[in-house]
């Protein structure tokens, strides 16, 4: 079936463009439930499992799949990654929105569908016939795409029970939209929030830990005191940013002095400055590389870099008065010419956050769940989290992401995602080094290994019609003995005028890997081998790096 969209465009000439787009749907796209007869039983990839156990909820006793919004996937992506929740169906809306809004979580969903013992499937809901819709006049995206998401949990509800007559299968959304959830179980849709539905897991407790705090409203602190300025809507900093009055840069942390960072404005060569922001209030919850729009204080309220070395001690994370004393330290009597520009941030253009390696700082309070996480990184703030296993993560390096920072907080909210290992213990240690520094090192997917040559290999007729034969020529490595991915040589040999010919030797690679697959992207996202001093992170899989490209005495090898 085809359907066609129509629509006109005016051209920067001046002109009219009529453009037009087909779309294309289909009766043969699966479900992703096994033995499915209504389609055919036959997919493409990881499926769904026929009758799901687990996890057990209270909530939906029965076998059940979820599937997820796109607000859940954005912002408890975590959640999902934990092994317990398996069977998910993602569809092709909600995955098209993630893509244009985070391309970190798109790139970790795309792991866990190819992942098969996690049992996610993509579904191309755009595509099939029953549960394609189109755009209603006055309706706007967001709420086509909600409904687009109850159109095809409805579809599927109804699908699975022509599997049999006795089947309890159900496919529960799981959205934190009250109004989707309200509409969902207006039209039969068994719905939950994603707290309701992780708290119901009786059997997984530590799930709620990795839970993301979304609402600011219900994670501040008791005492209600404001102690930042809101931070304006990117509509008035655009407008500000392009009159001048706002200025856009990069903020960068002071390692030394938490009270301090600067901003990196960027702009015409003439007027690239730095500006430079002191004390909590002026940094307004700002956090390292993120991108910020500043607004110059005047030049009377000017200050120059402070050489006080300040880090945050965090007893106690309501004590702003104490941060309003420090900050006096650093405004001393300084000469005229050291002064800089000086400014404040007034809002966030585009937040940089990750997930950060640290440790807890367990609070002084018995049993309480609310705890201080500080960083390794010293230019990232303590973020408060909330965990009930803070005695077991004591001494531990953990990992945490940040959810938001709330006007009337010290520090940022966050949740707790992975413990890494022990304190001191190498394996730990050398994890939170690579992660901090963001090296690729994960083991190499099953996508990326499909595109390796199959063994034993070996010299073909058609390589010795297209190559020059050097075999009979003495190369040597210059590798140090034991080097097993050996990829440069030299030959050096006396011409018959006298001269001589000195060879340089690299192993060829480019023969193993073809442009743009997923070989190719993945060494491309790596970028080098990294050496650490008892481990190699590859930056191509060890069939190459350390057999097939690497020039081994008296073997056959492409140069």
């Amino acid at each position: 079936m085809l359907k066609s969209k129509t629509f006109l465009k005016k051209t920067r000439a001046g002109g009219v463009m009529k453009i037009v787009r087909e779309h294309y749907l289909r009766d043969d796209i699966g479900c992703g439930a096994p033995g499915c007869e209504a389609c055919g039983g036959a997919h493409e990839g990881p499926v769904l499992e026929p009758q799901p156990l687990d996890p057990a909820s209270s909530l939906c006793p029965q076998p059940h799949y979820l599937l997820p919004d796109t607000n859940v996937l954005l912002h408890q992506i975590d959640v999902l990654e934990d092994p317990a929740i398996r069977n998910v169906i993602v569809l092709q809306t909600v995955l098209q929105e993630v893509r244009s809004r985070s391309a970190p979580v798109y790139k970790r969903i795309r792991d866990l569908t190819s992942n098969q013992e996690k049992h996610f499937y993509t579904f191309t809901n755009e595509h099939h016939r029953e549960t394609y819709i189109e755009q209603k006049q006055g309706e706007n995206s967001n709420d086509r795409n909600d409904r687009a998401i109850r159109v095809a949990a409805k579809w599927y509800n109804e699908h699975l029970k022509k599997m049999s007559a006795d089947n309890q299968l159900q496919v529960v959304l799981i959205t934190n939209d009250k109004k989707n959830k309200e509409k969902a179980i207006e039209e039969g849709i068994p719905a939950f929030t994603c707290e309701e539905y992780v708290k119901s897991l009786t059997a997984n407790p530590e799930l709620i830990d990795r839970l993301a705090c979304l609402s600011e409203e219900g994670n501040e602190i008791e005492s209600g005191k404001i102690i930042f300025s809101e931070h304006l809507p990117l509509s008035k900093l655009q407008q500000g940013i392009k009159s001048g009055t706002y200025l856009q840069g990069t903020f960068r942390a002071s390692r030394e002095n938490y009270l301090e960072a600067t901003v990196w404005v960027h702009g015409d060569a003439e007027e690239n400055k730095e500006i430079i922001l002191q004390g909590l209030k002026n940094l307004n919850r700002a956090i390292h590389e993120d991108i910020v729009a500043v607004e110059l204080l005047p030049k009377n309220q000017w200050v120059a870099p402070s050489s006080v070395v300040l880090h945050d001690e965090g007893q106690n994370e309501d004590d702003v008065e104490k941060e309003e004393e420090t900050e006096r330290i650093l405004k001393t009597a300084v000469n005229e010419k050291m002064l800089k520009p000086t400014g404040r941030v007034v809002g966030i253009i585009k937040r940089n956050w990750r997930p950060y390696c640290g440790m807890l700082s367990k609070s002084d309070i018995k049993e309480s769940r609310r705890h201080l996480f500080t960083p390794a990184e010293k230019r990232i703030p303590r973020i408060r989290i909330e965990t009930r296993q803070a005695s077991a993560l004591e001494g531990r390096r953990i990992i945490v992401a940040i959810d938001g920072w709330p006007r009337n907080s010290r520090y940022p909210n966050g949740h707790f995602v992975k413990n890494l290992g022990e304190v001191g213990d190498k394996e730990t240690e050398t994890e939170v080094l690579l992660l901090e520094h963001d090296v690729p090192h994960q083991p190499f997917s099953q996508a990326v290994l499909s595109f390796l040559p199959k063994m034993p290999w070996s010299i073909t007729e058609k390589d010795m019609k297209n190559r020059e034969d050097l075999r009979h020529l003495c190369v040597c490595s210059v590798d140090p003995p034991g080097c097993t991915d050996i990829d440069d040589a030299l030959h050096c040999r006396e011409l018959e005028n006298g001269n001589l010919e000195v060879g340089v030797h690299i192993a060829d690679v480019s023969h193993f890997i073809r442009p743009g697959n997923a070989l190719d992207q993945e060494s491309a996202r790596r970028g080098t081998t990294v050496y650490l001093c008892e481990k190699r992170i590859d930056m191509v899989p060890e069939l190459l790096s350390s057999n097939l490209c690497s020039l081994r005495c008296n073997v056959d090898r492409h140069m």
